[in-house]
């Protein structure tokens, strides 16, 4: 199990990073006086901060991520709360080990915000966007030993085109791999910008997409790969459910088709919890303009039925 680490530390707020569909999470969770709630996913802490806000009388709120860099943003944007927010260091699938931990009987509300910030894409410096020329790392984990440049320069160039065309569904996914392939055989892939322009490259440029860069779908299905995050996610739901109290609430935000269609398929599977969103909430034209990493957000809901 991935080492915990507790801290109710913090000073000034900080930050940049705009929280997707806020007054829709607050609605789903529906937070009250006494709750406590976990957001698994805190990021640099903009929901959270919402949320306490919203409402006072929240009894505790844990807020857990297992980017140390994005937890000690998130310990300065909440740390005026005092104990009532304690941080933890972990993958959400130990969220169960959180709640051992404070001794409480379970969740009135667990909230699963599946993006990566835009400080992880811009800022990291660990390679997980094509906009600067970093090292090819992606570990949200750094302890992790699995790097994206030892995917690329490592993998079977069937099992590369596979996980391109899988996590990133992206139709070249054969091209790119064998360009990955022509390049590494003379010398490894350890940059972002190389990466990015073999994967440019590859690709006619009348085959371009339009709103996106070329290795836009390539680099998500690395990141995806090298956190295992869809393996992460089917248990992190699991543990949620039998986290959550009768009445609790679990809300999800996914960013990607296939995080979307697990959760859309785990929530209506588990007769345990009574789904809420029918359909996905998304983002309104105006949060888009002013948030266009918001544009592909998918919110999904569900309540823990009473016994």
């Amino acid at each position: 199990m991935t080492s915990l680490k507790n801290s109710v530390s913090g000073s000034d707020p900080a930050g940049i990073h705009a929280p997707v569909l806020v007054s829709e999470v607050i609605d789903a969770l529906c937070p009250s006086p006494g709750d406590v709630l976990l957001d698994a996913t805190v990021g640099m802490g903009g929901h959270s901060s919402l949320l306490l806000k919203h409402e006072p009388g929240i009894k505790k709120l844990l807020a857990m991520d297992w980017d140390e860099h994005a937890l000690a943003m998130a310990k300065k944007r909440l740390g005026g709360h005092g104990k009532r927010v304690r941080f933890y260091q972990g993958n959400f699938l130990d969220m169960d080990a959180i709640l051992h931990e404070e001794g409480e009987p379970g969740f009135n509300g667990i909230l699963m915000d599946l993006g990566v910030s835009s400080f992880q894409l811009d800022q990291s410096g660990r390679g997980f966007s094509f906009l600067r020329d970093e090292p090819l790392d992606m570990r949200m984990d750094r302890s992790g030993t699995i790097t994206a440049a030892d995917m690329l320069n490592k993998l079977p160039v069937e099992r590369l085109e596979e996980l391109i065309r899988l996590y990133g569904e992206e139709r070249w996914a054969g091209k790119i791999s064998k360009a990955i392939l022509a390049r590494r055989s003379k010398r490894p892939i350890l940059s972002t910008k190389e990466l990015a322009d073999i994967i440019a490259s590859s690709i006619p440029k009348r085959f371009h997409p339009k709103k996106i860069h070329p290795a836009t779908r390539t680099f998500q299905a690395l990141r995806i790969a090298v956190n295992r995050e869809l393996e992460n996610l089917t248990g992190a739901l699991e543990k949620a459910s039998e986290c959550l109290l009768p009445g609790g609430r679990l809300v999800v935000i996914s960013f990607h088709s296939l995080e979307d269609r697990i959760v859309k398929h785990y929530i209506k599977r588990d007769t345990s919890l009574k789904v809420l969103t029918k359909r996905p909430v998304v983002p309104g034209p105006g949060e888009t303009v002013f948030n266009p990493r918001a544009r592909s957000a998918k919110l999904r809901a569900a309540v823990k039925s009473e016994p």
